[in-house]
């Protein structure tokens, strides 16, 4: 069982489509996340970078999920809008390894949070401070320091260390989500 079919199954969900946003800088892992939060028997072995953009469709026991796996490369960030109206939770990933973007993926944060089609929507936010196995990577804490997320006052979000390789922190996230009863709009 998938955490997407874990988080279905705690929220009592009857088959209905949940819209997620998948947003971070390139190379911050949210393809990777997104692949070991479907179930175990749709996930695929080979991860290669996404290039634009991927819609990944597939069903658990209770949800139908549309995950928009946004890629995070300079030229691709402007498309992330045009998919806000149809999120109905964000989950953004951020490389905890690379100190020197973090100014960038804060930028890109402050352009999410200030958009028109975001900026009023009470949409749960989830942080994924990935790649926590790697030597030079910073704590959940630190990151959410440098991003400023005490800021955040208008929307419910969380910050999970997460090594999306091993799975780590992922349960941590689909868990907080859980604890969300309106965490998905519909």
């Amino acid at each position: 069982m998938g955490l997407f079919d874990k988080l279905a199954g705690w929220l009592g969900l009857k088959k209905k489509e949940v819209h997620v946003l998948c947003l971070g800088l390139d190379n911050s892992g949210k393809t990777t996340i997104i692949n070991k939060l479907k179930p175990s028997n749709a996930q695929t072995q080979d991860i290669v970078p996404t290039i634009g953009f991927s819609i990944e469709k597939f069903k658990t026991s209770s949800l139908s999920f549309t995950v928009f796996d946004m890629s995070g490369q300079g030229r691709y960030r402007n498309l992330w809008e045009h998919y806000y109206k149809e999120g109905q939770a964000i989950i953004f990933v951020i490389d905890s390894s690379d100190k020197l973007r973090m100014v960038v993926a804060k930028e890109e944060l402050d352009t999410l949070l200030n958009h028109p089609d975001i900026k009023h929507r009470r949409l749960p936010i989830l942080f994924f401070a990935n790649k926590m196995d790697l030597r030079d990577a910073i704590s959940s804490v630190k990151v959410s320091q440098l991003l400023s997320l005490e800021n955040i006052k208008d929307k419910p979000w969380h910050i999970c260390a997460s090594d999306a390789l091993k799975g780590e922190g992922l349960q941590e996230g689909v868990d907080w989500l859980q604890g969300i009863s309106y965490v998905i709009i519909l």
